[in-house]
């Protein structure tokens, strides 16, 4: 095994709370034009739309809600209320870091036998902007942000630090992005869920029937998991 790779966003630390909480706030803010479930939907909409202009985080989230609040007001929305959907959005560049229970000793005791490397999807200057308000950067070897996670983008990773995919394992919460594509490609993966998540992460049960992956309840199952492979080895 040359190199493990940790997805960041609710693998590392807490993250999708955070935007539900300010997606709430917004939905309170805008009550009085439309109703939350009308709101939610056509938000979620709006955000499929712009993936390709915007990419993922905290500066395509605000740039959604105003373009839907805009679309579902006839442009009635007041610029004091953009203010607002924009201070309220504001939040999700510098909340608290959150860092998930057994995550430093996982990244310690693991650092100190493999290369580790941060991989995922965002904005940069936020998920850099997260990586140093963690206070784990100092665990990992490389760090990778990447628009997509999918097979192409493994794959140039995986190119550009010359592994092959047997060598390398995905460890993160999203099915969709930090599992099955590796899978696709012939690496190993492994799965912790997280309380909650996204709706644009979930898969159908059906996409995952023949993919072989092993699932752990915490990161803390990390540590015995490593050590009979080192102990293999």
């Amino acid at each position: 095994m040359k190199l493990i790779a940790f997805d960041a966003d609710d693998t590392l630390w807490v993250n999708e709370p955070n935007y539900v909480d300010v997606k709430e706030k917004l939905c309170e803010l805008l009550a009085h034009y439309v109703g939350q479930d009308v709101l939610s939907e056509r938000f979620y909409d709006a955000q499929m739309r712009n993936l390709h202009l915007f990419g993922y985080g905290a500066k395509s989230f605000m740039l959604s809600m105003i373009e839907t609040a805009i679309e579902l007001t006839n442009g009635a929305i007041t610029g004091a209320e953009i203010q607002q959907i924009i201070n309220v959005s504001r939040r999700l560049l510098d909340f608290p870091i959150d860092v998930l229970d057994g995550i430093p000793e996982v990244l310690e005791t693991l650092s100190k036998d493999f290369d580790l490397m941060v991989l995922t999807k965002g904005d940069l200057f936020d998920q850099e902007s997260k990586i140093a308000r963690s206070g784990l950067g100092r665990y990992f070897k490389h760090v990778e942000i990447v628009s997509e996670k999918n097979e192409q983008a493994y794959q140039r990773v995986l190119e550009r630090y010359r592994v092959q995919p047997a060598d390398f394992i995905m460890i993160g919460n999203s099915l969709k992005s930090d599992i099955l594509p590796v899978v696709h490609i012939g690496g190993r993966a492994i799965h912790i869920p997280y309380d909650v998540t996204w709706i644009h992460e979930r898969v159908a049960d059906e996409q995952l029937v023949g993919k072989s992956f092993t699932t752990l309840a915490s990161a803390r199952e990390l540590l015995g998991l490593f050590g009979k492979i080192t102990e293999q080895a």
